[in-house]
């Protein structure tokens, strides 16, 4: 699954917990949380679309790790695995209902 790659790549590279989902009691204010939200496949090659959501106790401090991130994540193409990786978009996503600080970071990842 090339969200575990990936995982395991961003947990060695960031100082921050890298998480799939978020368990009752999580009680990190600053950690990155990313999930598929699309793929295909054409002429064997796979695609696969993931947000990034980067949360801090600031929305400064969501935007400096959101930029942490994106750093991160555009060196995934010399990992053997990774063919190409493209940011489509990433903007301000604070979370109104909880007041959480976040930013989010959409990538096509091509393997």
């Amino acid at each position: 699954m090339i969200e575990i790659i990936i995982l395991n790549y961003l947990d060695k590279r960031l100082d921050c917990p890298v998480v799939l989902s978020l368990e009752d009691g999580f009680k990190e204010s600053r950690f990155i949380r990313f999930e598929r939200v699309g793929s295909s496949k054409t002429n064997l090659i796979n695609r696969v679309s993931l947000a990034f959501q980067s949360y801090g106790s600031s929305l400064l401090d969501a935007a400096k790790l959101n930029e942490e991130l994106k750093s991160a994540v555009s060196e995934l193409s010399a990992l053997e695995e990774i063919g190409s990786v493209k940011l489509v978009s990433d903007y301000n996503f604070t979370d109104d209902s909880t007041k959480k600080y976040r930013y989010q970071a959409i990538y096509e990842i091509y393997f």
